[in-house]
């Protein structure tokens, strides 16, 4: 059998003639392993790499920030912002709205890229956006799931 070739189900019983789904196949397996090491590795770098030198601070975060006008109140929003995203794609009912959220933030980091820096790092939102919509995708069953929690506390 080649690796293209998954078996989708097996017959439990000749005479009953029912059909049984077999148990998760190995590339199922595979790609719930990819996904989640994606997601932590997202995880890491929101808050890590992004939010980190904005929430202490970096000389870097200032400089840029006071450019765009926000000062430190807007750094340190956003850093907070980015924390908390980042801790959300590690929460399974909270991941799918937490991989949105953070798109919605890079789309808003595209626009101030492109607008005051004059697109010197635009790209890198836009890189981001694309694990964070498969993410999203992905992991869509779980907003079902936060609804009837939320609806249950209301």
């Amino acid at each position: 059998m080649s690796e293209t070739t998954v078996p989708v189900a097996s017959v439990a019983s000749a005479s009953s003639g029912s059909v049984v789904a077999e148990s998760a196949t190995p590339r199922g397996r595979r790609a719930r392993i990819a996904l989640r090491t994606l997601q932590a590795l997202i995880a890491l770098f929101y808050g890590i790499a992004s939010a980190l030198p904005k929430l202490i601070g970096n000389s870097y975060a200032v400089d840029a920030f006071d450019k765009i006008g926000w000062g430190s109140a807007g750094m340190y929003t956003i850093g907070a912002l980015e924390l908390a995203g980042g801790v959300a794609l590690l929460i399974p009912v909270l991941q799918s709205v937490a991989a949105i959220a953070l798109s919605g933030l890079m789309v808003g980091a595209f626009v101030v890229q492109t607008t005051v820096f004059d697109g010197e790092n635009a790209a890198a939102p836009l890189i981001l956006i694309v694990p964070l919509a498969l993410i999203a995708w992905a992991r869509r069953g779980s907003n079902a799931d936060l609804l009837r929690l939320v609806r249950r506390r209301a």
